[in-house]
């Protein structure tokens, strides 16, 4: 089966949550917040559409990374493979909405205080690469590295 890769641009949504496997495997958690931006005649603008959400997934180094580097809010790149399942959970019924629906013909649905499956939609990303957008960054991402030349390297040399 193939897998469908994706690159989200986003921000961290949430705080990372970080955590072992009981096989010692590093995992990391946090959500992801995508919103799309429309060109609007009226106002002559860029406008906020609609926000999707995605709970990334991290494994091993690429946990750690995360969990020491990403904070809540920061514009991000996510790059992995894409996952969307179907939920559902069984509601149970609320007695008081159940009461006050009962004389009146009550309508199905949430809400109503029917019991029945809640159904929701989840888009997961296991991740390969989290990255910091810098293009969309703060004035903290823009700042000069203070980082001492390597004394190791011969004048003229390159490193990679």
């Amino acid at each position: 089966m193939h897998e469908t890769w994706t690159t989200v641009v986003g921000n961290a949504a949430t705080r990372p949550d970080f955590w072992e496997t009981a096989a010692g495997v590093a995992v990391a958690r946090f959500r992801l917040a995508a919103t799309v931006r429309r060109w609007d005649r009226k106002s002559e603008g860029w406008v906020d559409a609609y926000t999707s959400f995605y709970t990334v997934w991290t494994w091993r180094t690429l946990a750690a990374n995360v969990a020491a580097s990403v904070s809540l809010g920061e514009p991000l790149l996510v790059h992995g493979t894409l996952r969307v399942r179907e939920r559902e959970k069984e509601r149970e019924r609320e007695p008081e909405k159940a009461q006050q629906g009962a004389g009146a013909g009550a309508s199905t649905g949430a809400g109503s205080g029917e019991s029945g499956p809640r159904r929701w939609i989840t888009a997961e990303i296991d991740a390969v690469a989290v990255g910091h957008d810098l293009t969309r960054g703060t004035s903290a991402f823009r700042r000069v590295s203070q980082a001492k030349p390597l004394s190791n390297v011969p004048t003229g040399a390159t490193t990679l």
